[in-house]
């Protein structure tokens, strides 16, 4: 058996939602590398601008589309216009998220609705509209990126990491779902990763010195750094691929081994 053959996706094609930038870009980039017919949604007209430019600075010719992950109507044309323009829907990297860090107690409740509405109930709707021409196909690859906080707790994100939480166990109930019908549900949990969300976390203080929060995260992770969007294109590539066809409802932790160290004695 040819192993690196296992990796093509020549031929598929993959919806990567929220795709304009950030971890998204970077795993449909990984996703375009491997041969697959790339779509992504966003939700305006300035960042559907800048993303095809960025798209075609690599070489990329994506599809992008205006739709609200949230709406299911959108979605559900969403997924229709993707299969007259570019087939029926491979791959599903279930992408789009927002965090608000707020503590709990200052949260409304439409600030905390807002969160799970994006990063949990947006999840669903497009897992939805997705499968049944997955179950048609015979085979079906869904990537729900999930976070740390899938597993852990942390003060201000109680939104974003019942959000996570949720999506992991969405992802598994997929797999119990679907799994027959030859649909592999998996998740990727980044750790801390250098992107526009978390750039205010990294700033250089005003006598040079690392944001404390850049500085603990550092000392937290084994690898000694922040991560990269492009730590995450190989794994997204495994879980999207054959490679992967019986790995189903996992959750892989892309985190520089956070989850894995209790931290240095003081």
């Amino acid at each position: 058996m040819d192993m690196m053959s296992q990796f093509s996706l020549e031929g598929k094609v993959a919806l990567v939602t929220g795709g304009a930038y950030g971890i998204g870009f970077a795993i449909a980039e990984a996703l375009a590398g491997a041969g697959a017919k790339i779509a992504f949604n966003c939700r305006d007209e300035k960042h559907m601008t800048q993303a095809i430019s960025d798209y075609q600075a690599k070489g990329i010719d994506a599809k992008g589309y205006i739709a609200d992950v949230t709406v299911e109507e959108e979605v559900l044309a969403l997924v229709k216009k993707i299969e007259q323009d570019l087939g029926t829907i491979d791959i599903l990297v279930n992408n789009a998220g927002i965090i608000r860090r707020i503590p709990m107690t200052e949260m409304s409740v439409e600030e905390f609705r807002k969160v799970i509405d994006i990063d949990l109930t947006g999840p669903f709707i497009c897992a939805k509209a997705v499968i049944p021409g997955m179950i048609k196909k015979g085979h079906g690859k869904i990537i729900n990126i999930c976070s740390m906080m899938s597993e852990l707790g942390r003060e201000t994100v109680s939104a974003y990491a019942s959000a996570k939480g949720g999506l992991k166990m969405l992802t598994r109930n997929i797999c119990s779902e679907f799994g027959e019908a030859n649909i592999q549900c998996n998740g990727i949990g980044p750790g801390y990763i250098a992107t526009p969300q978390t750039a205010p976390l990294r700033e250089r203080q005003p006598d040079g010195s690392r944001h404390p929060f850049d500085a603990f995260i550092v000392a937290k992770t084994p690898a000694g750094r922040w991560g990269t969007p492009e730590d995450l294109m190989g794994p997204a590539l495994f879980l999207a691929s054959d490679a992967s066809n019986f790995v189903n409802g996992q959750i892989l932790y892309v985190d520089g081994g956070i989850l894995a160290y209790i931290g240095k004695q003081p």
